[in-house]
């Protein structure tokens, strides 16, 4: 059972950085592809990067690209969303997810694990 804990969220100004970690458990980490996900409050949970089992691979939503990076560890099975130049309008729930395999794609249902969420705010 895949078990993933999100950490390093929290309150910074428009301009500012933040790096989120999601700790996975329970698992042999590398059969996994991870995704992070956020969710504004009254809106859908939208995409926001995705990483391959090794790392070689990686994409994001158009809204972030050139301003977050998504990396792992897989020797400390964990994944980070680096997060520069922050706006407003990224203040949300940010939730890391896994996939059984070696990538998966940009649709909450690929991916059957999630953590509980981390919450991000940026203050204008």
């Amino acid at each position: 059972q895949v078990q993933l804990v999100e950490s390093g969220g929290g309150l910074v100004q428009a301009g500012g950085s933040l790096r989120l970690s999601c700790a996975a458990s329970g698992v042999t980490f590398t059969t996994y592809a991870v995704g992070w996900f956020r969710q504004a409050p009254g809106k859908e949970r939208e995409f926001v990067a995705a990483i391959s089992w090794n790392g070689g691979t990686t994409y994001y939503a158009d809204s972030v690209k050139g301003r977050f990076t998504i990396s792992r560890d897989n020797a400390k099975n964990t994944v980070y969303l680096q997060m520069n130049s922050l706006k407003p309008e990224d203040t949300a729930v940010y939730f890391c997810a896994a996939a059984l395999g070696t990538l998966a794609g940009q649709s909450r249902y690929d991916y059957g694990y999630w953590g509980q969420g981390t919450q991000v705010t940026v203050s204008s």
